[in-house]
């Protein structure tokens, strides 16, 4: 079993405080705040964060799977957007979109988008985000 950590740190109310995220044994740390999240001030915010390990953990399925399946892919883009809308009197993360990216030679393009699919259902965020809508465009790039 392997457990990985990340840091947040807090301070102050919602509205006026700010946060600093770290992770990577320091490889990474960067400030959050409300309007980071909710606006378009620097920083950064969970859902970025959020849509770093889905579009990372996507990529690494599908290389797992087009390589298991014989296939040698040059490389795989992979971006994940990631929605949060108001709900109750909180908000939700309603909706992860992966856009994938990939040249894979010898492949068509229905066995391509048929291991890209089964990538989105069966890494492991995807799994952590079940109850979340996540949608998927597969492009395959001519090599």
């Amino acid at each position: 079993m392997i457990t990985r950590q990340a840091h947040a740190r807090w301070e102050g109310d919602l509205k006026r405080g700010q946060g600093k995220v770290d992770f990577g044994r320091g490889l990474f740390s960067a400030p959050y705040s409300f309007t980071s999240r909710f606006d378009s001030a620097a920083g950064t915010n969970p859902e970025e964060l959020l849509g770093a390990a889905h579009a990372s953990c996507f990529a690494m399925a599908l290389s797992l799977i087009l390589s298991d399946a014989g296939f040698k892919p040059d490389y795989i883009d992979a971006t994940a957007s990631v929605t949060i809308r108001p709900h109750g009197e909180g908000f939700k993360i309603t909706r992860s979109h992966l856009v994938c990216e990939a040249a894979v030679a010898n492949i068509s393009e229905g066995t391509f988008a048929q291991h890209a699919e089964k990538a989105k259902v069966n890494c492991p965020v995807s799994q952590a985000l079940a109850g979340t809508e996540i949608t998927l465009e597969a492009t395959l790039r001519a090599r």
